[in-house]
């Protein structure tokens, strides 16, 4: 045994000089060596995260279902249960028309004038339908006395710009109608060339003047009467013809065409005659008493279509 003593201490000599040997060059190194400009970099402790508690017994355990408790019979003395009435479901609510507002009411000032109550607006009417119609230079300029009438649609009767006519300008003065004439510009622009001829023959021959125009059918919607074509529409149809019966002149005379004609010259008949062949070169159309029974009394006048062109009179 004590042998073996020196022995192990020789051992631990032998191993503990270099490490002795190691930790003095260790030393000597850090004696020498100069010190670093950096710091080292401390480390972070890392986070532990914490353990989480245990879960209590009794949470994790399935909640015991409860003991179900069935109702009791009821007593055979109290009978069947009365129905529970069913319940009416709330009728769906109705709602309003919006009502305009109203205006709130103004304060009553003593003394102060009633002010009128604001009306409200009102729609603006439609505005009529254009109406196409052509005014009558004879109308603008004043060659006749008289106004613009609506359009006549009477079936195949038609007239788009009809006038009524009052009065006729005859060399330099108004010439009064006995009636109203509803006729066309074409009449009425050729009219007062016509009487002026007349009136101008009755002052050469009786030194007197035309006082008013005696007429009888203007515009009328039927056929023409007489002669052959009598299912033919007349042209008193399309407001374009016109019936004189005679003249009233400022003497006192009054002139008929139906005394006038056949009789003497007393009773007018070179101024009937006149008017008669004076009209024939200023209308188309021209019938007096000698073109058939049914003129026996007036001179017709027209401004109808006779011809291929158009251009041929017709005067009887």
């Amino acid at each position: 045994m004590r042998h073996l003593i020196p022995a192990t201490v020789a051992v631990f000599i032998a191993l503990a000089a270099p490490v002795a040997a190691r930790d003095f060059l260790q030393q000597m190194v850090e004696v020498f060596t100069p010190p670093t400009q950096h710091a080292p970099t401390p480390h972070k402790p890392v986070p532990v995260a914490p353990r989480p508690e245990p879960r209590p017994a009794e949470l994790d355990a399935a909640p015991a279902a409860p003991d179900m408790v069935l109702p009791r019979p009821r007593p055979e003395h109290l009978g069947e249960p009365e129905a529970v009435p069913e319940v009416a479901k709330p009728a769906e609510p109705v709602v309003a028309a919006p009502v305009a507002p109203t205006l709130p009411d103004k304060p009553v000032v003593p003394g102060a004038e009633p002010q009128p109550e604001p009306v409200a607006p009102q729609a603006a009417p439609p505005e009529p339908d254009r109406i196409y119609q052509t005014a009558c230079p004879a109308l603008t300029t004043g060659a006749v006395e008289g106004k613009i009438l609506p359009p006549i649609h009477d079936g195949q009767c038609q007239a788009q710009s009809p006038l009524s006519l009052t009065a006729v300008s005859v060399n330099g003065r108004m010439v009064p109608i006995s009636g109203a004439v509803t006729t066309d510009c074409a009449m009425a622009t050729m009219l007062p060339a016509w009487m002026a001829d007349v009136d101008g023959y009755v002052w050469a021959k009786d030194n007197t003047r035309i006082k008013s125009i005696n007429v009888g059918t203007s515009y009328m919607c039927r056929n023409r009467v007489g002669g052959s074509s009598t299912e033919t529409l007349s042209e008193h149809g399309f407001a374009d013809a016109l019936d004189v019966t005679g003249f009233a002149l400022e003497d006192g005379r009054n002139i008929n065409v139906e005394t006038g004609w056949p009789g003497t010259e007393e009773q007018g008949s070179a101024i009937v005659r006149y008017a008669h062949d004076a009209a024939c070169s200023k209308f188309m159309t021209t019938l007096g008493p000698e073109a058939n029974a049914e003129h026996h009394d007036h001179i017709h006048v027209d401004f109808g279509c006779h011809g291929k062109s158009c251009t041929a009179r017709l005067c009887e």
